[in-house]
């Protein structure tokens, strides 16, 4: 234990002395512009969802704002942002004592952003009177927003602070924490409001999470397959020669047969399934096939040309970790 504190300590202290030397340069980069940006943007966009949409047809958001708008209608003239601010400060504050100062830093700079722009927006003329409307466009825009803030490591409400953390101790997910949260706040507001109330609220949450996902991830919906076969230098040409993907091969074994098996592990965009399939169907032989979803792709090897015969060379991707096929003497 006293070796594991040392080197603990000793790398504690290289990380100080490195924080030390750190330049102004290396903080004002092109992915720290971008990534200001990106939570100045996507907390405007959620501030101008909340109040041109939410507050004024009493659709409520989950979390510390959903609290923080339930309140303002007791506090008559306490701003809505400052709410925000004064509810979120001891999240906060726990989340630099638990998750680390970078990570809690964006997520005071997007509260912030967020907060002083609910009270311009409040000085405004609401988008719309209709409950309907509000709840759909209101969950649009609030979803690309938050969706623009994750995707740069920032968040707008305490709570996920605690949710991450909780989902660190805990075998439970940090949505699940987030959703059982807001599930309580959407109960309160319906016993408040009325019971649509916290019924158009939860609907816009829905709305809200699915475009988070999309702003977040992306629509370009990348499916990984695993090929399990005895005919593996063959689909691996074909998927290079007709698709331009390069295949990574694993060795196998089936438990049954005792054969040894290729299995080959590629990336794919959706579009191409129908071609991969018709290219798996051509070779006979044993063939087993799975093909999932990928969430995220890190690398850039994705995007790719089809490779003819003549200029196969040419066209092979530079960087890529992947195992290419070879030919059996």
């Amino acid at each position: 234990m006293d070796v594991f504190n040392g080197k603990l300590r000793e790398i504690k202290a290289a990380e100080r002395e490195k924080m030390k030397q750190l330049k102004f340069t290396d903080i004002i980069n092109k992915e720290n512009i971008i990534s200001a940006l990106q939570l100045t943007i996507g907390a405007v966009i959620a501030a101008f969802a909340v109040e041109e949409f939410l507050v004024p047809n009493h659709i409520f958001d989950g979390g510390v704002t959903g609290i923080s708008m339930i309140l303002e209608h007791y506090l008559k003239g306490v701003p809505l942002g400052l709410l925000i601010v004064i509810l979120n400060l001891p999240f906060m504050i726990f989340g630099i004592l638990k998750l680390g100062k970078k990570f809690i830093f964006k997520a005071i700079y997007s509260i912030i952003i967020f907060s002083v722009m609910t009270s311009v927006f409040g000085g405004f003329a609401n988008a719309t009177g209709d409950v309907f409307l509000a709840t759909i466009y209101g969950g649009v825009f609030l979803g690309a927003g938050v969706g623009l803030v994750f995707r740069s490591g920032g968040c707008l409400d305490g709570t996920e602070v605690v949710a991450i953390y909780m989902s660190r101790k805990l075998s439970v997910s940090t949505s699940s924490i987030v959703f059982a949260f807001n599930v309580i706040i959407y109960a309160t507001a319906g016993i408040v409001f009325g019971l649509d109330r916290g019924m158009y609220s939860l609907v816009m949450y829905f709305i809200t999470s699915q475009v988070i996902n999309v702003v977040e991830k992306g629509l370009d919906n990348t499916k990984s397959v695993m090929i399990i076969t005895n005919r593996g230098d063959e689909i691996a040409e074909k998927i290079l020669s007709e698709l331009g993907r390069t295949v990574t091969f694993i060795n196998g074994k089936g438990m049954i047969s005792k054969d040894e098996k290729s299995i080959l592990y590629c990336v794919i965009t959706r579009g191409e399934i129908f071609e991969l399939k018709k290219i798996i169907h051509s070779v006979p032989g044993s063939t087993f096939t799975t093909i999932s979803d990928v969430s995220e792709i890190v690398g850039n090897h994705i995007k790719s040309e089809k490779v003819d015969d003549d200029d196969e060379d040419e066209k092979q991707p530079e960087k890529t970790s992947e195992i290419k096929p070879q030919k059996k003497p």
